[in-house]
């Protein structure tokens, strides 16, 4: 795995999630939802951030892992979005496939690291 590549999509990532978040507070006026979504959407990069020293590779796998929760969640808290009207399809579409990027590079991180104990 290339932790580079992964590093910047997910901060590249959190950077729209933070974009999207302060645009349906300021536009939309929506407070939960879009809490929710800035929570899950940053945790992403942080906890990939976190397994770069990671002590042990099960250390690892574990951040790795709970990064991968966090980015699956996202993907609901956008399609609940878009399915409230509160993002247009368009929106949902380019956050969804970047997302889902995302976890498909940790998905394949995780399953790596494991093979290797």
């Amino acid at each position: 795995m290339n932790k580079n590549i992964l590093k910047e999509k997910s901060h590249a990532f959190a950077i729209l999630i933070v974009k999207l978040s302060q645009s349906l507070v300021n536009d939309k006026k929506e407070y939960v939802l879009s809490k929710q979504l800035l929570r899950s959407g940053t945790a992403v990069g942080a906890l990939i951030r976190e397994a770069e020293f990671a002590q042990s590779k099960a250390d690892f796998i574990n951040k790795m892992s709970i990064s991968l929760k966090e980015a699956n969640e996202t993907l609901y808290w956008l399609d609940l979005l878009k399915d409230t009207n509160y993002i247009t399809e368009e929106a949902h579409k380019s956050h969804f496939k970047l997302n889902k990027e995302l976890v498909a590079m940790l998905v394949s991180s995780v399953k790596t690291t494991k093979s290797k104990l």
